[in-house]
């Protein structure tokens, strides 16, 4: 591809990053911010010094989370800036000594990112890699199909039934738009069935096969939240269905498998922290289960002497990744879970799995933790990192994940998945608890085929939640105008964009009840009844529907990684550069909501697939610590692998900062916990102990806990109501694991007040404000006339922009991130 043109150049710009400024040139192209530097000024005014062509850094418009343009009179003497963030985590501060130039600036980017009105605008359509490239040698397009797919599962109409078949009852998107065209359901229900199931699901959303065990075929399939309302309908065609996905695997030698249906409660869900000696669902005890399986051992019943096959006790689930409060809800709008009166042959579990709009509010604090990383060196704020409840989400996320392996892989029981629409939580417990169950999706072609299968084709909305065409919300001008300054008729002194934000403040505040409710999508009743279109207004991005959704499951997969980094062929790098590529819009991969839509789009004919551009570059994404010999029979090779909860960490390189910036906290923590255990493990006291000199609340805490759970061997979590899951128990511990981070007493007073800031974030506010401004002044000053470039490069040939301490706290600048000239 050729390089861009550039359609606007701006001279000596000063660029701040890390709190560091970096004098260069800004030019600006379609799709492309360039800042090139050293400034073509300082490169021909000393021709002694071997000609080298500037270093450059490239950000694409579409990774824009926000831009702020902040203008200063030209009587104040401080240069107007162009503060923008990008979704990738990264910020950078362009200061320009002409405030027009900053307005034009910002004008431009403004046009090219919020108003295109149209994907087809997109950089995607315009992209072709380097003739010489191998990226071209490869077509994308072709690594997921999904008939070998299901094939390599043991499904094909040439193979042995196994219990299920391809349907093409949805070949043209009519049955249900918004899933695949082809679906795999039970052989012995015949698509005549499948229309009328349809009316009881949300969106003809009906349970379909996502994955067969190759050793046990026990399956997980996935749905949509069924339509039963106030009244608790029933669909028979829809319990005939579920019914036939619970029995329609058969054992490696074709006989059929027995589904509990004698043993399953008739109450509408099953708490599983008041089950877990049945259920046998913590991982200590299921790590003792596979050594003692392992080993041989034989399990027998105590009361009959009876010996137990292991497996043969089925506790299928229905999986309702949703609050029970939320589902409940939904009845008073027709919707909810199942009625398991109606469903006798499984039990169901609610996962606590909050929806879009509180993970949404979770990353923004995260985010205002780490905004001031263009003009403060400081680290992130810690207070606000534990209140955004990152971690307590993700570990969330992997326990209810963990719960279907290991019902699937352990217990040898089917899993049926769903939240509302079946699209956000669901394809996150889908895709990790095969990830954890089988090795092929821990490679990279089989992880690309995951991502494909149970993302893309399952209809995750990523236009929407990635938000392609932008907001126009998300650029604001702030204005710095001095009392008694002159403003010109019709110009906007920013007092306006007060007033607009002022109004859209006031506007969410009294829709907050309305924008949390459950509908997952983000969408009304009405809305969620009726098929998404295709056309403009489908694609214009709605700040409900913003999630990071898939941001939450490449976490999760990179807390898999790290600690289990000898089970994975791919490395940390190819998770962070795949979340780069979903809101980079160069490919035509994540764009549309559903494969009709990409169908629809002709993505395939007219944009190339951002897995070409992974594949032909593996050798940068392989995990060189990668062990594929599979053995059951070696502790660090089985088959299957789980979470250790209390092992998750912020995933660091994500954010551009170091491990000791964003958990050293947590470590800390750990670090004490490991001591105390230690200490109380040499002196006999037990937690019981502890726990009553802790509090005057403690022996009643400690009471609730022994009727609610069993003994164990490892510490129990807190006592919790009998309504809850134990999944809730995960947000206490993790609130233990980050605790309040303390201002230290060395601060000094605020220049400002007179006082002393009370904490970090206190002193990060006024470094982000007009005072650093000033003192950012006074820097450009000296470093206007004779600020030299940067003499390292990082490993992929680009100088990251930052100063020498945010260049070591930020790993290594993605050459690719942004595209080079070409010749």
């Amino acid at each position: 591809m050729a390089a861009p043109q550039s359609k606007h150049v701006y001279r000596e710009i000063h660029a701040l990053r890390g709190g560091k400024p970096e004098l260069g040139d800004l030019a600006l192209n379609d799709f492309h911010l360039v800042f090139r530097f050293p400034p073509e000024s300082q490169i021909l005014a000393d021709p002694s010094t071997p000609k080298k062509p500037p270093k450059q850094v490239w950000f694409a418009f579409h990774v824009i989370s926000q831009c702020t343009l902040k203008t200063t009179p030209p009587s104040s003497g401080i240069p107007s800036s162009v503060r923008i963030q990008f979704r990738d985590f990264t910020y950078v501060s362009f200061n320009f000594p002409d405030d027009q130039e900053a307005r034009d600036a910002f004008d431009f980017i403004r046009t090219r990112t919020c108003k295109l009105g149209s994907i087809e605008k997109l950089l995607a359509f315009s992209y072709r890699p380097p003739p010489n490239s191998p990226e071209n040698k490869i077509n994308g397009w072709d690594v997921y199909d999904v008939r070998s797919e299901f094939r390599r599962q043991g499904i094909s109409e040439k193979s042995a039934d196994l219990g299920w078949r391809i349907s093409t009852i949805n070949k043209d998107y009519s049955f249900s738009p918004t899933y695949p065209a082809l679906l795999v359901v039970p052989s012995k229900i015949s698509d005549n069935t499948l229309k009328y199931a349809a009316n009881f699901r949300s969106r003809a959303r009906i349970p379909t096969l996502t994955y067969l065990h190759p050793v046990n075929n026990c399956t997980i399939t996935r749905s949509s939240q069924p339509f039963v309302g106030l009244r608790m309908k029933r669909s028979i065609q829809d319990e005939r269905l579920v019914g036939a996905c619970f029995s329609a695997a058969t054992d490696s030698l074709g006989n059929p498998v027995a589904t509990a249906s004698d043993s399953s409660p008739s109450s509408s869900h099953v708490d599983l922290s008041a089950e877990s000696a049945d259920t046998d669902l913590s991982l200590s005890e299921t790590e003792r289960m596979e050594d003692e399986i392992i080993a041989g051992n034989a399990f027998y019943d105590e009361k009959t002497g009876k010996r137990l096959i292991y497996g043969a006790q089925q506790h299928n689930l229905i999986v309702d990744a949703r609050p029970a409060i939320n589902s409940y809800a939904m009845q008073a709008i027709g919707m909810g879970s199942e009625n398991m009166d109606y469903y006798r042959f499984a039990r169901k579990i609610f996962l606590n799995i909050d929806n879009i709009h509180v993970m949404r509010e979770s990353l923004d604090k995260v985010i205002s933790a780490i905004k001031d990383a263009d003009v403060s060196p400081f680290p992130p704020n810690r207070d606000l990192l534990a209140k955004s409840k990152w971690l307590k989400h993700i570990s969330g996320i992997l326990d209810g994940s963990a719960i279907i392996a290991r019902q699937v892989g352990i217990q040898h029981s089917h899993a049926l998945i769903h939240c509302s629409d079946g699209w956000d939580r669901t394809s996150q417990l889908c895709a990790l608890s095969q990830l954890m169950l089988d090795p092929y999706y821990r490679t990279m072609e089989g992880f690309i085929v995951l991502v494909e299968k149970d993302w893309l084709s399952f209809g995750h909305m990523f236009g929407l939640r990635s938000a392609h065409l932008n907001h126009e919300s998300w650029f604001t001008v702030d204005s710095d105008a001095l009392a008694g300054s002159a403003v010109k008729p019709g110009e906007n002194d920013g007092r306006g964009d007060a007033i607009e934000n002022a109004l859209a403040s006031a506007r969410r505040f009294f829709n907050k009840k309305d924008a949390s409710a459950d509908t997952e999508e983000g969408t009304t009743v009405d809305e969620a009844k009726a098929a998404p279109t295709s056309g403009p207004e489908s694609q214009a991005t709605r700040l409900k529907d913003v999630s990071p959704v898939f941001h939450q499951f490449l976490d999760a997969t990179y807390q898999l990684l790290r600690q289990h980094p000898t089970r994975f062929e791919f490395n940390e790098r190819f998770l962070r550069r795949l979340l780069y590529h979903v809101y980079s819009c160069q490919y035509g991969t994540f764009l549309c909501n559903n494969e009709r839509q990409r169908h629809e789009a002709k993505l395939m004919e007219r944009t190339r697939s951002v897995w070409a551009y992974f594949l032909s570059r593996r050798q940068e994404f392989t995990n060189e610590q990668y062990d594929a010999t599979i053995d059951d029979h070696t502790k660090g090779r089985e088959r299957l692998l789980f979470p250790r909860l209390g092992e998750v960490r912020w995933w660091h390189q994500v954010f551009n900062r170091t491990d000791d910036e964003m958990n050293s906290t947590i470590n800390a923590s750990m670090a004490t916990a490991e001591r105390v255990a230690a200490y109380q493990a040499s002196s006999g006291l037990s937690d019981v102990d502890l726990s009553r000199s802790d509090s005057p609340n403690s022996q009643l805490d400690t009471q609730n806990r022994d009727i609610q759970s069993p003994p164990s061997h490892s510490p129990q979590p807190p006592s919790l109501p009998l309504h809850k899951s134990v999944l809730a128990s995960v947000e206490s511990a993790h609130d233990a694991l980050t605790p309040e981070t303390r201002s230290p007493p060395s601060f000094q007073k605020s220049s400002s007040t007179g006082e002393m800031p009370s904490t970090p974030a206190a002193l990060q506010d006024k470094i982000s404000g007009l005072s650093i401004v000033q003192n950012v002044q006074s820097v450009i000053g000296s470093l206007s006339g004779n600020t030299k470039s940067q003499n390292g490069s990082d490993a992929e040939g680009h100088s990251r922009l930052g100063g020498s301490s945010r260049s070591r706290r930020s790993h290594e600048v993605d050459a690719d991130r942004e595209l080079q000239p070409m010749e």
